[in-house]
């Protein structure tokens, strides 16, 4: 019976031993793999061998120590109405803070990276020089090799614009690793401050860095209104390929005022029949689209709403058009709408990027109306079908992007 459990636990030692050997091998593994994909990037002329690792120069007047502690987060961000916004940095909240990753393979992950990462850069940076001073961000990353996890620390903000009448601002910075934009976290409101202190850690579990040196991190800068939507006051772009995790950089970085999106346009034709009271709208075709995938491309559709007044009366949906920017729909879509409500009325036209994971994400939109339409182009179009009946009315729409 003796020997029975000595050998029970012989076998347990041998099996726990076995599993520090195998941990500590897929480590090391983890290690060769980080710095032969950054060799890799360097050969290939990517911009991960333009931009030297570490600390980005900073403000003069900052020092090289200021606010590198991860600080007290206890509590949460308040929205309108008192409510929560989102969960907030801090160890007692990490749990909430966790972005999970996924766990492709090594090859793929490889072939992933080598195909996407100047196209990423490509698609979500301008590298042109700010136009206007709107701040500067100080925070610095950590990888964790052995769980797999990226830790980064918003600690500060710097010479911020002021949005309120008082002369100040109420900032929070919103966090997403792009492309992915269904998670994103956020800070905690630092009220009447053009130069707040966050001081909030924020971990990103479960990314091998194979997928992270594939990332683009976007910080985004706004201002807090209670009773409005959040003003943007600017953001930054950091390709994680130019940066070396393994020396845990900090960075101060110059923010850039939000970009003006330019979401494409939209053909379509109106036309009216008095005689039987149908409107009828035609959805012909878009260009140049906002690319809203990691492949350059969108997957989009058209959603109309017929509107009287402020309530949505009717829904239509054209087809879902795959991998392209320039689809042609050549779709109709008819309403009954009596002529002395239709001056009243109003087609609320969204062009829509289909997901099939997570909610479908707007292009661009227009409101077609005679009196309050999205643009002077909007409020003509409609204009010119109540002028004209039974003409069939063509005109191309600049996309709106809210």
């Amino acid at each position: 019976m003796g020997s029975t459990a000595n050998e029970e636990l012989g076998r347990e030692n041998g099996r726990n031993m076995w599993a520090a050997v195998t941990r500590s091998l897929e480590i090391l593994v983890a290690f060769f793999e980080y710095y032969t994909v950054r060799a890799q990037l360097e050969t290939t002329g990517s911009p991960g061998s333009k931009s030297p690792a570490g600390v980005s120069g900073g403000p003069a007047s900052a020092t090289g120590s200021s606010g590198t502690s991860a600080g007290n987060a206890s509590g949460a961000a308040v929205g309108p109405g008192g409510e929560p916004r989102t969960p907030t940095a801090g160890p007692q909240n990490k749990q909430l803070q966790n972005v999970k990753g996924e766990h492709p393979s090594v090859s793929s992950e490889k072939a992933f990276l080598q195909s996407r990462s100047i196209s990423l850069v490509d698609m979500y940076i301008d590298n042109a020089e700010p136009t206007e001073n709107v701040g500067q961000i100080h925070f610095s990353l950590e990888y964790d090799f052995q769980s797999t996890t990226l830790i980064l620390r918003i600690i500060q903000g710097k010479d911020l614009p002021a949005k309120d009448l008082s002369g100040t601002s109420d900032p929070y910075v919103r966090v997403t690793l792009l492309p992915d934009k269904k998670h994103r976290l956020e800070t905690k409101i630092k009220r009447r401050t053009l130069n707040p202190r966050w001081n909030e850690t924020f971990y990103f579990e479960g990314f091998p860095i194979q997928k992270l040196q594939s990332r683009v991190l976007h910080l985004h800068v706004f201002d807090y209104d209670r009773f409005s939507r959040d003003d943007s006051i600017g953001e930054m772009f950091l390709p994680l390929c130019q940066v070396d995790l393994s020396e845990k950089p900090s960075f101060w970085k110059s923010l850039k005022p939000p970009a003006k999106d330019k979401c494409g346009e939209l053909l379509c034709s109106l036309c009216y029949h008095p005689s039987n009271s149908v409107l009828t709208l035609t959805v012909l075709k878009a260009r140049n689209l906002k690319a809203k995938d990691i492949n350059g491309k969108s997957d989009p559709y058209v959603k109309v709403w017929l509107q009287f007044g402020d309530k949505r009366i009717e829904k239509r949906k054209t087809e879902i058009y795959k991998c392209t920017l320039n689809p042609v729909f050549n779709e109709p879509f008819s309403f009954n709408v009596p002529w002395e409500k239709i001056r009243e009325c109003s087609l609320d036209v969204m062009v829509m990027d289909f997901d099939n994971i997570g909610r479908n994400e707007l292009i661009g939109r227009i409101l077609l109306a005679g009196k309050n339409g999205s643009g002077a182009s909007e409020t003509k179009h409609w204009q010119d079908m109540i002028t004209k009946p039974r003409q069939t009315i063509v005109q191309w729409h600049r996309l709106k992007p809210e």
